[in-house]
């Protein structure tokens, strides 16, 4: 039996057809992927995605881990809720792991990545930590999270929030992120369209799923995420690079800081590809 995400009974409910997905079950699609990837395109779809791992980053000393761990910088991120992606790269200059990290203060980031790369990923954020004594990293196995994602997904999304809330949420820009309560709401994803991917307390994501499909948001599967990053030209983790392989030769290279004094894992393997 694989790990199950709050939202499991209700993909049971919706006929959804179940696949083993890096150790969960997950849905692959609903019916048709096909239909679930032109929706998305077309109007708004939602995606479970309470698989991902979740990592909470905080402590003094975050800021300046983060800066050696992350191929990217987090130091362009000056306003709270800013986000930004990033490789983690072993010292070979290969890559550990994708993922987006979220600037909440100079003492806490909220860090984003692959499922399928949880144990490997977890187990290099703590050998690394051990130089920083005012540090604390915490899997935030508590919160579920879903993508709402597709031309129409804003305005699904702020349909669900107070106005005061839809005021905060209308303002945010691409690859920014604001708390409304107890959810977490980042206008980022995986698609290649507008919309957000929303953390919340486990107890919460049954209700809110609801309440997204009576608002006429349609519930897609993994199979058309996969198919929609594709189409977007999106790099799965894997695939397309993994740790025997250089973003400069990934497509990445754009998100290498390679141009300060900073110091980063990786960085003199990618300065001798140069």
């Amino acid at each position: 039996m694989g790990k199950k995400t709050p939202l499991y009974q209700s993909h049971l409910d919706a006929s959804a057809k179940m696949v083993d997905f890096a150790g969960w079950d997950m849905p692959i699609h609903y019916g048709s992927q096909i239909a679930e990837h032109e929706l998305v395109r077309a109007g708004a779809g939602m995606f479970d995605v309470s698989h991902m791992t979740v990592v909470d980053v905080s402590g003094d000393d975050a800021r300046i881990y983060l800066r050696f761990l992350l191929a990217n910088d987090i130091a362009k991120l000056k306003t709270q809720g800013k986000a930004l992606y990033s490789c983690m790269l072993n010292v070979s200059g290969g890559v550990v792991d994708d993922l987006i990290v979220y600037f909440l203060n100079e003492n806490f980031y909220r860090v984003v990545i692959n499922s399928a790369t949880r144990d490997k990923d977890i187990a290099w954020l703590n050998q690394h930590a051990f130089e920083y004594p005012n540090l604390s990293i915490t899997e935030r196995d508590d919160v579920a999270m879903i993508a709402v994602q597709g031309p129409n997904a804003c305005e699904k999304t702020l349909s669900m929030f107070g106005q005061a809330e839809q005021l905060q949420l209308q303002s945010l820009g691409r690859f920014e992120s604001a708390e409304v309560g107890d959810f977490f709401v980042g206008r980022t994803g995986y698609t290649g369209e507008d919309g957000f991917e929303i953390m919340m307390p486990n107890d919460r994501a049954i209700r809110y799923w609801q309440q997204l499909i009576e608002s006429g948001v349609k519930p897609c599967g993994l199979g058309a995420r996969d198919t929609l990053r594709l189409e977007a030209g999106m790099n799965l983790y894997g695939t397309d690079m993994d740790a025997t392989t250089s973003p400069m030769i990934s497509g990445l290279g754009w998100t290498l800081a390679m141009s300060d004094d900073r110091d980063f894992i990786g960085k003199q393997a990618l300065l001798e590809e140069i």
